[in-house]
Protein backbone atom coordinates (compact mmCIF):
# COMPACT_ATOMS: atom_id res chain seq x y z
CA UNK A 1 0.00 0.00 0.00
CA UNK A 2 1.51 3.49 -0.86
CA UNK A 3 0.53 6.38 -0.02
CA UNK A 4 -0.32 9.84 -2.24
CA UNK A 5 1.25 12.36 -0.63
CA UNK A 6 4.42 12.27 1.80
CA UNK A 7 4.49 12.94 4.97
CA UNK A 8 6.27 16.10 6.67
CA UNK A 9 9.44 15.32 8.64
CA UNK A 10 8.45 17.83 11.40
CA UNK A 11 5.47 19.11 12.40
CA UNK A 12 4.47 22.65 14.61
CA UNK A 13 1.67 22.67 16.49
CA UNK A 14 0.55 25.72 18.24
CA UNK A 15 -0.98 25.76 21.44
CA UNK A 16 -1.73 28.52 23.12
CA UNK A 17 -1.58 29.13 27.27
CA UNK A 18 0.23 31.14 29.68
CA UNK A 19 2.12 29.63 32.82
CA UNK A 20 0.90 31.88 36.04
CA UNK A 21 1.84 31.30 40.20
CA UNK A 22 -0.56 30.32 42.07
CA UNK A 23 -0.56 29.23 45.68
CA UNK A 24 3.39 28.98 45.37
CA UNK A 25 3.06 26.63 42.44
CA UNK A 26 3.52 27.02 38.62
CA UNK A 27 -0.08 26.45 36.62
CA UNK A 28 -0.83 26.60 32.85
CA UNK A 29 -4.19 28.99 31.84
CA UNK A 30 -5.54 28.19 28.99
CA UNK A 31 -7.37 30.72 26.68
CA UNK A 32 -10.54 32.03 28.03
CA UNK A 33 -12.50 30.05 25.12
CA UNK A 34 -10.75 27.14 25.99
CA UNK A 35 -12.87 23.98 27.95
CA UNK A 36 -11.40 24.03 31.07
CA UNK A 37 -11.23 21.56 33.65
CA UNK A 38 -11.25 22.65 37.38
CA UNK A 39 -9.21 21.52 40.41
CA UNK A 40 -10.10 22.56 43.71
CA UNK A 41 -7.66 24.54 45.76
CA UNK A 42 -7.55 21.73 49.15
CA UNK A 43 -5.45 24.63 51.00
CA UNK A 44 -8.39 27.01 50.14
CA UNK A 45 -11.09 24.33 50.97
CA UNK A 46 -9.91 23.15 53.81
CA UNK A 47 -9.16 26.98 55.39
CA UNK A 48 -12.97 27.65 54.55
CA UNK A 49 -14.07 24.91 56.12
CA UNK A 50 -12.07 25.60 59.32
CA UNK A 51 -13.54 28.80 59.36
CA UNK A 52 -17.00 27.82 59.10
CA UNK A 53 -16.54 25.20 61.89
CA UNK A 54 -14.72 27.50 64.25
CA UNK A 55 -18.06 30.50 63.68
CA UNK A 56 -20.04 27.50 64.55
CA UNK A 57 -18.30 27.12 67.54
CA UNK A 58 -18.28 30.70 68.70
CA UNK A 59 -22.16 31.65 67.84
CA UNK A 60 -23.20 27.78 69.56
CA UNK A 61 -21.63 29.76 72.76
CA UNK A 62 -19.05 26.82 73.28
CA UNK A 63 -16.21 29.40 73.04
CA UNK A 64 -16.71 33.05 74.65
CA UNK A 65 -14.22 34.44 72.84
CA UNK A 66 -11.46 34.27 70.10
CA UNK A 67 -8.88 33.81 72.35
CA UNK A 68 -10.44 30.97 74.32
CA UNK A 69 -11.06 29.10 70.40
CA UNK A 70 -7.11 29.55 69.32
CA UNK A 71 -5.78 28.41 72.84
CA UNK A 72 -8.21 25.66 72.38
CA UNK A 73 -7.34 25.10 68.55
CA UNK A 74 -3.73 25.40 69.37
CA UNK A 75 -2.90 28.44 67.15
CA UNK A 76 -2.09 32.37 67.52
CA UNK A 77 -5.40 34.47 67.86
CA UNK A 78 -4.33 36.82 64.59
CA UNK A 79 -4.31 33.79 62.55
CA UNK A 80 -7.54 32.56 63.76
CA UNK A 81 -9.02 35.95 63.14
CA UNK A 82 -7.52 35.87 60.12
CA UNK A 83 -8.92 32.91 58.79
CA UNK A 84 -12.46 33.64 60.65
CA UNK A 85 -12.83 36.45 57.80
CA UNK A 86 -13.13 33.85 55.63
CA UNK A 87 -16.81 33.21 56.55
CA UNK A 88 -17.46 37.26 54.89
CA UNK A 89 -17.28 35.93 51.18
CA UNK A 90 -20.12 36.20 49.51
CA UNK A 91 -21.82 32.57 49.03
CA UNK A 92 -21.26 32.59 45.20
CA UNK A 93 -18.26 33.11 45.69
CA UNK A 94 -17.46 30.05 48.62
CA UNK A 95 -18.86 28.04 46.11
CA UNK A 96 -16.66 28.48 43.09
CA UNK A 97 -14.03 28.00 45.31
CA UNK A 98 -15.63 24.99 46.47
CA UNK A 99 -16.32 23.89 42.88
CA UNK A 100 -12.62 24.51 41.83
CA UNK A 101 -13.82 27.64 39.67
CA UNK A 102 -12.14 30.51 41.42
CA UNK A 103 -10.54 32.90 39.71
CA UNK A 104 -6.11 32.64 39.30
CA UNK A 105 -5.82 35.85 41.69
CA UNK A 106 -8.17 34.16 44.09
CA UNK A 107 -5.62 32.29 47.26
CA UNK A 108 -5.61 31.70 50.28
CA UNK A 109 -2.40 34.21 50.82
CA UNK A 110 -4.72 36.72 49.03
CA UNK A 111 -7.71 35.94 51.01
CA UNK A 112 -5.38 36.10 54.20
CA UNK A 113 -4.75 40.10 53.51
CA UNK A 114 -7.89 42.07 53.13
CA UNK A 115 -10.61 42.10 50.98
CA UNK A 116 -13.63 44.12 50.42
CA UNK A 117 -16.63 43.62 52.90
CA UNK A 118 -19.50 44.59 50.30
CA UNK A 119 -20.31 41.67 48.35
CA UNK A 120 -20.14 43.36 44.86
CA UNK A 121 -17.38 44.82 45.37
CA UNK A 122 -15.31 41.35 46.36
CA UNK A 123 -16.70 39.98 43.06
CA UNK A 124 -14.98 42.81 41.53
CA UNK A 125 -11.73 42.76 43.13
CA UNK A 126 -11.48 38.36 43.54
CA UNK A 127 -12.27 37.79 39.77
Amino acid sequence: MTRATSIPDTMTIHVPFRVVKRGGRKEILLPANAPQNHKTDNTLVKALARAFRWKRMLESGDFVTVAELAAREGIAVSYLTRVLRLTQLAPDLVEAILDGRQGPGVTLARLMGSFPAPWTEQRIELE
